[in-house]
């Protein structure tokens, strides 16, 4: 895969907005579209059938060069050879301690967090986490009941952050030229993705838009 500094188009493999689609079949449209990493979301569901949903996805994902991110259990990313995991900020606190315990090795995965401002991000920093997400910049159904972060904090991050961060949340083609203006380099997008009449497609015009930004 990319070193995760050139990493820059981040997609989903949602389980919210599948609609009866396989997640594998998912996964490969994401690759065939360019994405430089995959998050495999799956609220509400047993944390044996996402292990199960990884297991289909990871071979996919590796054949294509792209990274696998797993959400909210670095167990199963570690479990299935996913090269991150990502945490919410109330999941962090957990998976410090089960790294304390020794259930999660050093170096083992990667680690993203999510962060809302720029205190959290600051902390996520000198925790060393290997990439932070900013955001929701925009409402989205994806996060319902959070607070914008609004592009002020995408011009902070540009300015203060320098390992690789994210700009996420209610992203799409219409106002993705106002969230690079802003200076980002790297978005993640889900449901303009998800929801698109072809997957595949909808990747290809997010990256021309981003290769168009440098």
């Amino acid at each position: 895969m990319r070193p995760l500094e050139d990493c820059r188009l981040y997609t989903f493999v949602d389980t919210a907005y599948l609609k009866g689609r396989a997640p594998e079949t998912i996964a490969q449209q994401l690759c065939d579209g360019g994405s430089d990493l995959i998050q495999l979301r799956a609220k509400g569901v047993s944390q044996d059938e996402i292990r199960r949903m990884a297991e289909r996805i990871v071979p996919i994902t590796k054949r294509a060069g792209v990274g696998l991110v797993i959400n909210d259990y670095p167990e199963i990313a570690g479990e299935v050879g996913a090269e991150f995991c990502h945490l919410g900020q109330e999941d962090y606190g957990e998976f410090k301690r089960k790294k304390a315990k020794g259930k999660i090795s050093d170096g083992q995965i990667k680690l993203g967090l999510s962060t809302h401002s720029p205190h959290e991000a600051g902390e996520a920093i000198r925790e060393g986490t290997d990439y932070i997400a900013i955001g929701p910049v925009y409402a989205t159904g994806t996060k319902p009941g959070r607070k914008p972060v609004t592009l002020e904090y995408v011009q902070w991050a540009a300015q203060h952050v320098k390992v690789p961060w994210f700009a996420i949340g209610g992203i799409n083609l219409e106002n993705l030229d106002e969230v690079l203006a802003a200076g980002t380099k790297r978005i993640c997008v889900v449901s303009a993705v998800l929801n698109a009449p072809g997957v595949a497609e909808a990747c290809l015009e997010f990256r021309k838009h981003l290769s168009a930004n440098g």
